[in-house]
C-alpha cells in the first residue's frame, strides 16, 4: 500500500478501502477455501454485467490475461503483434512469452495514444502482422472505430489492453469491450483494485472456453468444480500446455467490493482532475491532459512545454517538495531489451518521444482531499514559475 497524505507528503497514489473489503477477505478466510472458486465466480459474472460483456475471465495479472487473450486469438511462434512504443512492458512481452515479435506504431500527436494512421500505415506496409494492441493510456479512450475499421478490413484481430481504462464508457460501449478481446488491470495503482490480478472480456464462446483452461495448467475442470461437482474429484484431464493465471478468491472478494465503488471512485477522480484543469488551464509552462468521451481518468498526465531538462528539474522539485510522482511511461525504444531486439530508437517515433520527454503523472487517487489537492496546485505553481 503508498503511504499516506502527511503534512510533508502527498502520495501518488493511495488505494481506498473500508471495512467492505476487510469483511469480504474474512469471510473467504472463515470459508476455508482460498484459491479461485465461488468468490472468483462471482467477480466475473459482476464484472461482465458491469460492462455487457458476454464473457469476464478473472486471472492473477492483465499481464497473464494479455497472454492469454493473444494466444486464444492466433498469435504465437511466427507472428507478429502491433502495438505502441508508449506502454508498459508487458505489452510487448505478452506477445514475446508466446514466441511472436511486436512491431511498432507512433501515437497521436500531443497525446498518448495510438494514431489509427499509424496502425493502417503499419498493416500495409507488414502484412504478417497476426494481432493489433491498443492501449488506452491513463483511462482515455483510443480511437476505436477507427482502429476496428482497419484491423477489420484485414481480417485481423484486435485485442485493448484496457489495464487502466476501468470503468470508461465510450458511446459505442465500455473500453476494453469493443474489440475481439479486452484485458484489465487490478494492480494497487488501479481504479479498482485487488493488489494484483485482472479481466480478460470477450464476446467469443470459444475465445472464452480456450482462456478458461489456459489459465489452469490446460486442465479440462477448475478446481472448484471438481470440489463441488458429484463426480470423482480427482478425475480431470490436460488437454494443452497451459499456465497458472488464475485468481485466488481472497482477491477476488476484494474486487468485488471494489466494483460496487467503481463509479463512485471515477465521480471522485473526476473532482480531482476538474481542480487541477481549473487551476493550470492558463498556466505558460503546462499543457493540460487529453481527454475524450468516457476518460477513466486513471492518470494525470501534465505536460511541461519546455524541453525533457525543464520536465526533469520539474519533476525534481516537485519530489523534494513532497509530490509523489511519477512518469507514463518510458517508451520501449528507451528500454534496452527492446532497443537490441528491434534495433528502435526514438528518431523512429518522434511523438512518443515528444510526449514522454514532457510528461509528468501528478497524483490522483479517490480519497485525495481538498487540502491534499491544494499543494499539488501550489507545488505544481511553484514548480513552473522556477522553469
Amino acid at each position: 500500500m503508498s503511504p499516506t497524505a502527511t503534512e510533508d507528503f502527498v502520495p501518488f497514489f493511495r488505494p481506498s478501502f473500508s471495512d467492505a473489503e476487510e469483511g469480504a477477505v474474512l469471510r473467504v478466510l472463515r470459508s476455508g477455501w482460498l484459491t479461485t472458486g465461488k468468490e472468483a465466480l462471482a467477480f466475473e459474472e459482476e464484472f461482465a454485467r458491469f460492462v455487457s460483456s458476454p464473457h469476464a475471465l478473472a486471472v492473477n495479472s492483465a499481464s497473464s490475461g494479455l497472454m492469454l487473450a493473444m494466444e486464444a486469438l492466433g498469435v504465437g511462434p511466427g507472428k507478429k503483434v502491433l502495438t505502441t512504443p508508449y506502454t508498459f512492458v508487458s505489452t510487448a512481452t505478452a506477445a514475446i512469452h508466446l514466441g511472436a515479435e511486436v512491431v511498432y506504431a507512433d501515437v497521436e500527436p500531443g497525446g498518448y495514444n495510438i494514431d489509427p494512421a499509424r496502425v493502417a500505415e503499419a498493416l500495409e506496409r507488414d502484412p504478417s502482422i497476426a494481432a493489433v494492441v491498443p492501449v488506452h493510456i491513463a483511462g482515455n479512450p483510443c480511437r476505436m472505430r477507427e482502429i476496428l475499421e482497419i484491423a477489420r478490413a484485414r481480417s485481423i484481430p484486435v485485442i485493448e489492453d484496457a489495464a487502466h481504462a476501468f470503468p470508461a464508457r465510450t458511446p459505442d460501449g465500455f473500453a476494453g469491450t469493443l474489440a475481439d478481446a479486452g484485458v484489465f488491470s487490478f494492480y494497487a495503482t488501479k481504479t479498482i483494485t485487488t493488489g494484483e490480478g485482472g479481466m480478460i472480456t470477450c464476446r467469443d464462446d470459444g475465445v472464452a472456453a480456450r482462456i478458461k483452461v489456459l489459465r489452469s495448467h490446460g486442465i479440462d475442470r477448475t478446481v472448484w468444480d471438481r470440489y463441488t461437482s458429484k463426480q470423482a474429484s480427482w478425475v480431470y484431464d490436460v488437454v494443452d500446455a497451459g499456465w497458472k493465471c488464475n485468481l485466488p478468491d481472497i482477491l477476488a472478494a476484494i474486487g468485488r467490493e471494489q466494483l460496487k465503488k467503481a463509479d463512485g471512485f471515477l465521480e471522485r477522480r473526476a473532482r480531482v482532475v476538474r481542480a487541477y484543469n481549473e487551476a493550470f488551464s492558463g498556466l505558460p509552462f503546462l499543457t493540460l491532459p487529453p481527454d475524450s468521451p468516457g476518460n477513466a481518468w486513471h492518470l494525470y498526465l501534465a505536460r511541461i512545454r519546455r524541453g525533457k531538462d525543464a520536465r526533469d528539474r520539474f519533476a525534481k522539485t516537485l519530489q523534494d517538495g513532497g509530490i509523489g510522482i511519477s512518469v507514463h511511461f518510458i517508451p520501449h525504444f528507451e528500454m534496452s531489451y527492446f532497443r537490441k531486439r528491434y534495433g528502435i530508437s526514438r528518431s523512429d517515433f518522434p511523438e512518443a518521444a515528444r510526449s514522454y520527454e514532457a510528461t509528468v503523472t501528478l497524483p490522483l487517487w479517490p480519497d485525495m482531499g481538498d487540502r491534499d489537492v491544494e499543494r499539488v496546485i501550489d507545488a505544481v505553481r511553484k514548480a513552473g514559475s522556477a522553469l
